[in-house]
């Protein structure tokens, strides 16, 4: 018994990404929604508590399912680092170059210890089809759209409240971008 090699496509839970950014699989229709978060530890107490209001009211209204993905990645400091020393290089004052020089060392440091990484915050939002749902296909393309765009007007309206910046991932090429994020990193 002959057994078929199936290719990378194969593998992957996706049918297909339309033009708008939504991705279907075979049960499902999901969006990705990219939060740019504000720095909570920067905000006085004041600003904490409304915060933590705001985001207790965005909890409780979305009354969908969602997923949280938070990326990391490791930043390259190198580029940062040999500007820093290009910069000391024509500096005059004595203290800024010593001062220059400190910090370059604790970059340096940070990079080979590894601590040096970036996060990026996405929420993935995901329509069930229903098997009515999956018998015709414009209704369900319908649907979802209308459905993930409501949940996602109202994602952003709460999360803005608390001051992150909602990005809709809403083309082809920005899906398949962040796709290809994913499932490389995976492997790093």
């Amino acid at each position: 018994m002959k057994r078929k090699e199936k290719s990378t496509q194969d593998w992957l839970p996706f049918q297909k990404i339309l033009e708008n950014g939504l991705i279907y699989t075979k049960n499902s229709c999901l969006k990705v929604i990219k939060i740019f978060p504000i720095n909570y530890d920067l905000k006085s107490n004041l600003e904490k508590e409304a915060i933590l209001n705001s985001y207790y009211l965005f909890l409780k209204s979305c009354d969908f399912n969602f997923q949280i993905l938070i990326q990391s990645k490791k930043e390259n400091l190198s580029n940062h680092i040999s500007k820093i020393k290009e910069k000391i290089e024509i500096e005059k004052e004595v203290n800024v170059k010593e001062l220059a020089k400190s910090y370059t060392q604790f970059i340096h440091r940070l990079s080979l210890e590894n601590k040096s990484s970036s996060k990026e915050f996405y929420i993935i939002l995901k329509y069930k089809f229903d098997d009515v749902q999956k018998e015709f296909f414009n209704q369900k393309d319908s649907l979802a759209s209308n459905q993930l765009l409501e949940q996602y007007l109202k994602i952003k309206e709460t999360l803005s409240r608390c001051g992150n910046i909602v990005q809709d991932i809403n083309t082809k090429k920005e899906v398949e971008e962040f796709l290809e994020n994913i499932y490389l990193r995976k492997g790093e």
